[in-house]
């Protein structure tokens, strides 16, 4: 059985949809085991809804809560019982294989850094979410822990990325890009240029060159490296056309009897379509490189988007993407030594 920790307090519609999920993720694989963890009577009252196989949810219960606002620091030092900070411990001490939260990404960060702690060697855990494109899926990463990332930060980044597609989404010998404003080599703002060369020189990884963020939608990449501001200004965009685009489309549909009547013609189409564009189908954003899983989803997670960061927590751990890490630093050490 594999033991997910799941902060119900953490996320906009918590605890509802975060348990509605949670049981969902029960009902699709039995061999989970899910421990929600807060204010044991709000989640025990939650629970009475729905039902689930006997002992494959259990209740952990945490008093606190950490609000979005609050600083995180501050908060992950001083609610030390609060549903995130205890389920953080959970993990620590092995008593869960990965916590899934869509609470305070600050908070996250900094529990994740302090209390999981890294594996050694790993310089700085990115953010790394799946990002859906018109040939599958892409791993942007970062997307929000290191604002001020240097090279060294980077290159691990893409062995840690590209760990990550192979394994867990089964694409092989990933190719690997760059953020950058041209194709050239030669452009690019000091981080760029530095890290280009060593990425070319990077053994491990299938380093493509540079992807200009237009392609970035067109799969032109399946690991796309940059620092956590970049990166966070790629998913928020992604995420603002992609909401805008969907509300035109149907304001059109919607604008005569004419429109209206080819809009039902082609709904089943444009539905299957817009399916395969739907992030929350691939689950959160892993915080990879820390000595457990942690997973964080968005803040507006609904039950779908928290079912499947559960599921995907299953295939992070059965393919041992901590171990296969760890592996990859101790090759890079090693040829460091040899030069």
């Amino acid at each position: 059985m594999i033991r997910i920790a799941v902060d119900a307090m953490g996320g906009d519609y918590a605890p509802g949809e975060i348990i509605k999920g949670a049981v969902q993720a029960a009902g699709r694989r039995d061999d989970i085991q899910i421990i929600l963890i807060g204010q044991e009577d709000v989640v025990r009252e939650e629970l009475k809804k729905y039902n689930f196989r006997e002992g494959q949810i259990t209740v952990q219960n945490a008093t606190e809560v950490i609000a979005t606002e609050e600083p995180p620091v501050n908060a992950i030092r001083k609610k030390k019982d609060s549903s995130l900070v205890v389920g953080m411990n959970m993990v620590k001490r092995g008593e869960a294989d990965a916590i899934v939260s869509a609470g305070s990404s600050g908070a996250i960060l900094v529990g994740g850094q302090v209390i999981v702690g890294r594996i050694k060697g790993v310089e700085r855990p990115p953010l790394a979410p799946l990002i859906p494109t018109e040939k599958g899926v892409s791993l942007l990463i970062d997307c929000g822990a290191n604002v001020d990332a240097r090279p060294s930060h980077l290159v691990q980044f893409a062995r840690m990325g590209s760990i990550y597609m192979e394994h867990v989404v089964g694409v092989k010998n990933p190719r690997v890009a760059i953020v950058n404003i041209g194709a050239e080599e030669e452009k690019g703002n000091a981080l760029v240029k530095e890290t280009f060369p060593l990425l070319k020189e990077c053994p491990g990884i299938n380093f493509i060159g540079s992807i200009e963020a237009r392609e970035i939608p067109h799969g032109g990449a399946d690991v796309v490296v940059c620092e956590a501001f970049v990166g966070n200004v790629i998913l928020k965009l992604y995420e603002g056309v992609g909401a805008t685009l969907l509300s035109k489309v149907k304001e059109g549909m919607m604008s005569s009897l004419r429109s209206k009547i080819g809009a039902l013609l082609v709904k089943p189409a444009l539905k299957e379509t817009l399916k395969s564009f739907d992030a929350s189908k691939y689950g959160g954003a892993p915080l990879l490189g820390l000595n457990g899983l942690v997973v964080k989803t968005h803040g507006n997670s609904k039950a779908t988007e928290v079912c499947n960061s559960i599921i995907q927590c299953v295939t992070f751990k059965e393919q041992g993407i901590n171990e296969k890490i760890r592996e990859s630093l101790g090759r890079e050490k090693t040829e460091e030594g040899k030069e």
